[in-house]
């Protein structure tokens, strides 16, 4: 796709016309405002979360057809007529690359969004100068005059003495190179015009002028191609659009579920009034508590034992059926159990407990932090910074730790906050993504890992303080995102605490994509 700032480069390198007509800017078919953004970024933009500034196609422009001025005299121009001036760090670079110099630039943005241009078609009486230059130009009053004589030619035919005097008179104003030129242009225009039967003066015929209409439209319609543009690439013409997107999720959604799907139990087998249900020789009986005969075995299927299928305890005392089983079976001697060989197949596990993606944030417990167990949820959550003091004040409780609700997209995130880093278990610390940092090094006393070095190699460190409070020195030599927060100007909170969610969404994606964020 073209860019403004690519055919600006290009127009200046080749010394083509650049037209500027109607508030836009032109290079051959496209066509953009003047004051539309192009991808060379300003100096000091986007730079510790500042927002990200563009020339425009007007400002660069105005400093090509200027380029000659010096720097003071060329912002003075440019502020006397409006237009934006390229700052002074960037004006070399910039110069080099739009002059061929250099073929590429650090400060070229190449994810920055693009305005698309708008096609131009030029009038057919506009085909540049060069076709200008080589036109023949016929003053007005010979024109008039050739005008004239022919319209008395042709309503005075037999006067033959003014035809010869009309001819010697415009053989008199008019050059010999001058009639070939009208006589051509007369034997062209002829060409494409559709004749009667007589030559001059009769109408044409409208129906055989509406056939070569259509004939022409279709001609036309079959070359055309549509204008393609993100939003038209979405929109769809077709009424079945809607089903066949239906279809495709539905096939994607039961692919899905057949991988998940457990494997089928065996069916029970069919029986039918003339035939016996046939059973697999390894399949185990199902227990009927009303078919209670076909337990009603010999003594030889008991296995030895001396057991009545068909007995009960009923009416029976608990003395006497334990002595009754005592007489009726001999005392046996317990056999050592026999250890399950290597190989034999072990009970399935039971539920297992489920594994938390719920990450987890550790505040500092010394009371002298800015964020502490009191104001975690307005810091973090609503974005807005309270004192400690002031909390206190209004009676808010101090909890042992604090699940924040981070809305994301239109979806609650949950994240869990806490002080203590002892009552983390060691399946939790690989939940840990964010450490608030004080300063001192007793601050880590707990962790799993070592030194403040590897500690900030896991996980993502942050230091929030005043914007006027003096830097710690160890927190100036860790690598720790610096938070400042103004005392007074609580609506620099949201753009200050937003830096706090953005690095973390990067260092889960990098480091811990499991979890949930």
């Amino acid at each position: 796709m073209a860019d403004p700032l690519s055919l600006l480069r290009q127009y200046n390198v080749n010394k083509k016309e650049i037209i500027e007509r109607d508030g836009q800017i032109i290079f051959g078919e496209f066509s953009w405002p003047k004051n539309v953004k192009t991808n060379y970024l300003m100096w000091g933009s986007g730079k510790d979360g500042t927002p990200k500034e563009y020339y425009t196609l007007e400002c660069l422009l105005f400093i090509l057809k200027n380029i000659s001025l010096t720097h003071p005299v060329y912002v003075r121009q440019a502020a006397a007529e409006n237009i934006p001036v390229v700052r002074r760090p960037d004006r070399k670079e910039l110069l080099a690359y739009l002059n061929g110099e250099t073929a590429s630039c650090p400060a070229i943005d190449k994810s920055a969004p693009l305005e698309l241009p708008t096609q131009v078609k030029r009038s057919a009486d506009y085909d540049g100068p060069e076709s200008i230059a080589k036109k023949p130009r016929f003053e007005d009053t010979h024109v008039q005059k050739v005008r004239e004589q022919l319209a008395a030619r042709l309503d005075a035919p037999k006067e033959a003495s003014v035809t010869v005097d009309n001819i010697k008179s415009l053989s008199e104003a008019m050059s010999v190179e001058k009639i070939a030129a009208i006589k051509a242009k007369r034997l062209a225009k002829k060409r494409t015009t559709i004749k009667g039967n007589d030559d001059i003066g009769q109408e044409y015929d409208i129906r055989a002028i509406l056939d070569l209409d259509v004939d022409i439209t279709k001609d036309i319609i079959s070359r055309e191609r549509q204008w393609r543009t993100r939003t038209t690439i979405l929109q769809s013409n077709g009424k079945n659009f809607a089903k066949n997107i239906l279809a495709l999720l539905h096939s994607i959604k039961a692919r899905e579920e057949g991988r998940q799907r457990l494997p089928q139990q065996p069916q029970q087998p069919i029986t039918t009034p003339r035939q016996t249900p046939i059973r697999p020789a390894t399949q185990p009986a199902v227990y009927n508590r009303y078919d209670q005969e076909r337990f009603n075995k010999t003594r030889e299927e008991t296995e030895g034992f001396k057991i009545d299928t068909m007995g009960t305890y009923h009416g029976m005392t608990l003395k006497s059926v334990t002595e009754g089983s005592a007489k009726a079976r001999p005392a046996q001697t317990p056999q050592p159990a026999t250890p399950l060989p290597a190989n034999a197949a072990r009970p399935p596990p039971g539920h297992t407990k489920r594994i938390s993606r719920t990450p987890i944030i550790i505040i500092p417990a010394g009371t002298s932090s800015l964020i502490t167990m009191h104001n975690v949820k307005d810091i973090l959550q609503d974005l807005k910074f309270v004192s400690v003091e002031q909390k206190k004040s209004e009676g808010a409780r101090r909890d042992n730790e604090v699940l924040l609700q981070r809305q994301k997209n239109g979806i609650s995130v949950p994240y869990r906050v806490v002080d203590n880093p002892a009552k983390l278990s060691p399946s939790d610390w690989d939940r840990v993504v964010a450490v608030f940092v004080m300063g001192p090094a007793w601050q880590f006393k707990g962790y799993p890992w070592e030194n403040p070095v590897e500690i900030f190699d896991k996980v993502c460190a942050f230091h929030l303080k005043y914007d006027e409070m003096r830097l710690d020195a160890n927190v100036a030599r860790w690598a720790v995102t610096v938070i400042e927060l103004s005392r007074t100007k609580r609506h620099l909170d949201r753009a200050a605490l937003m830096v706090f969610w953005e690095k973390l969404d990067r260092h889960i994606v990098q480091q811990k994509p499991h979890l949930r964020f």
